[in-house]
Order: structure tokens, then C-alpha cells, then sequence
């Protein structure tokens, strides 16, 4: 994701990107790589929700010291910005009413997190492509229905013949978006 933040610093100048791995090593498979804040190996429906409240405090924590590492104290000076397990990380932080950010732009993610929920009044972005095969699209459609019903204003794309990835069209909603939200523009 910290390839994203290059790029992104063209259009956003001013802003300061990290990008946080996950605490544990991914668990999936013997020989993947990577980071992960919950194990997905096993995930139901009925267990992903509270993987994800057990991975709460790791996450705050991560961001807190991003935080204070960067001279920031004010959560509504910072936009989160996920991909897949991110994402749902970052729509948690909002709709629980945590991390009351700028702006939250969820790819490739669903809403995992369970009741009730007390959201912070944050715009959303959700982009998700319509070829995803680890989340179906129909998570982040769902997602966004949820928050809006939550009070939230979600702006939500479903992108043609992407899978599981991010790609140009994705990045360019990404950036339009964290520069409405963030500067103004």
C-alpha cells in the first residue's frame, strides 16, 4: 500500500502516508507471505466478527503510535485507507465509533464488524471489483447499504473485470476522494 502513497503524493502534497502491516504472519498458506491483523484460516461467518474485535487492540494500537510518531493528535487529521483485511479493519474503526477520521477508503473488503455500533460520522469510499474471487463484490454492496442505513455517507463503485487487486480506475476514485476529504479540492 506505501507504493499507493507515492503515488497519491502527487495529488495530496501535504499528507504524510504509513502503511501499517498487520501484526501476525499470514496463516493461510505455508509458503504465502505477508501480514495479517486476524487469521483467516478457518474464518465462518460466525467467527470472523469477533476475530476482528480480538484484533481491535493491536489495530488501535498500530495507529496510535503512527500517531504520535508523526506529531498527530487529532484523529480527524488522519484518513484510513485499507485493502481487503485492511479495509475491514478500517470500516470497524468507523462504524464502532473508535477512530472518528477524516475519510475511510475500503478496497476489496467487507463490514465484519458486529453490533452495535455507534459510527463516527466519517465519509466512506468503498471500491471493490466485480471479478474479486477471496470477497465477493456483493460484501462491499451490502457494506454500504449497512452504513448508510447507519447514518454514514458512502460513496460506493464496483469496478468491471478487476479481482482481488487494486488497479489505476480504483486508485484514481482513491485519490479524488482523500483530496475532497482531506484538502478540500
Amino acid at each position: 500500500m506505501i507504493g499507493l502513497g507515492r503515488h497519491w503524493a502527487e495529488v495530496l502534497p501535504d499528507t504524510a502516508f504509513a502503511a501499517p502491516d498487520g501484526p501476525d504472519p499470514f496463516d493461510m498458506y505455508a509458503q504465502a507471505s505477508g501480514r495479517q491483523w486476524f487469521s483467516v484460516k478457518s474464518v465462518t461467518v460466525e467467527n470472523r466478527a469477533q476475530r476482528l474485535v480480538e484484533a481491535r487492540e493491536a489495530f488501535d494500537a498500530t495507529l496510535r503510535h503512527i500517531m504520535t510518531e508523526r506529531g498527530i493528535d487529532d484523529p480527524a487529521r488522519v484518513a484510513l485507507v485499507g485493502f481487503s483485511q485492511g479495509s475491514i479493519m478500517a470500516l470497524d474503526a468507523v462504524v464502532s465509533g473508535r477512530w472518528p477520521v477524516a475519510a475511510v477508503v475500503a478496497y476489496s473488503g467487507r463490514l465484519s464488524s458486529p453490533p452495535p455500533w455507534a459510527p463516527a460520522s466519517v465519509p466512506v469510499l468503498i471500491v471493490h471489483g466485480d471479478q474479486d474471487e477471496v470477497i465477493p463484490f456483493s460484501e462491499s454492496l451490502d457494506a454500504a447499504e449497512k452504513l448508510k442505513a447507519a447514518g454514514l455517507n458512502v460513496d460506493a463503485h464496483i469496478l468491471p473485470g478487476l479481482s482481488h487487486s487494486l488497479n489505476a480506475p480504483g486508485s484514481r476514485l482513491g485519490s479524488a476522494f482523500l483530496a475532497r476529504h482531506l484538502i478540500g479540492v
